[in-house]
């Protein structure tokens, strides 16, 4: 049962990253149909584990399931990418305000030691483990500012549009960017300087829905393509 269980999970999340994957490379425009009898037949499945990965495909800004439609690739325009960035920005900002008065030396060690291993993800160009580490230098700063209705705000914000971070880090030299970014907003944090702590974190995400808007977006389509 066990065994099952794991399978089960294991074939959901290829089904995500696939789709993502697809998604993120252009493959699958927005406005592409993904079809839940073609993948499950791919697999060799049944459409369960396929219908869990669309739902959080869904929540995390991916897919449209749309009713007698079906999985449709959704599509943001420049506008979500701008208010997205702005409302993250200014919350995430805040965060970093409050953050600044309850850093002890070892959060802010573990800040540090977190960034050291994006830059070696950089290095490697190795988007899929960056981006979660990437989260976790965020969630550092965002636990720390020791607000839970501020952090419950963020995580369903950044949660709902997951593909726009994802997209905006894939960008050539993004992951580089991002790490010296971070550099200076630790130094803000070790000075306690909390009006730069905020100032550098609100650029930062601005910064990243800059580069999206100025990179290409994928154009509306509306055919099916293989996963």
């Amino acid at each position: 049962m066990k065994r099952t269980i794991e399978k089960h999970q294991t074939l959901r999340e290829k089904i995500l990253e696939n789709i993502r994957d697809a998604i993120i490379s252009g493959a699958l425009p927005a406005g592409s149909k993904v079809s839940e009898p073609e993948l499950a037949e791919r697999y060799g499945i049944s459409r369960t584990p396929i219908r869990e990965a669309f739902r959080q495909l869904e929540s995390e800004g991916y897919l449209s399931v749309i009713p007698r439609r079906g999985a449709v690739v959704k599509e943001l325009s420049p506008k979500d990418v701008e208010e997205f960035y702005a409302i993250k920005s200014i919350l995430e900002g805040y965060a970093a305000r409050r953050a600044c008065e309850k850093f002890s030396s070892k959060g802010l060690d573990r800040l540090q030691a977190i960034n050291d291993k994006l830059a070696e993800l950089a290095r490697l160009n190795d988007i899929r483990h960056f981006f979660k580490i990437h989260s976790d230098f965020h969630d550092l700063f965002i636990r720390t500012a020791d607000n839970e209705k501020l952090r419950d705000l963020i995580t369903g914000l950044v949660t709902k549009f997951q593909r726009l971070r994802l997209t905006s880090l894939s960008l050539p030299g993004r992951m580089t960017v991002s790490v010296q970014e971070h550099d200076k907003i630790i130094e803000a944090f070790r000075r306690k300087d909390a009006d730069k702590a905020e100032e550098l974190v609100r650029k930062n995400a601005e910064y990243g829905g800059r580069v999206l808007i100025g990179g290409a977006m994928p154009t509306s389509v509306d055919h099916e393509i293989d996963v």
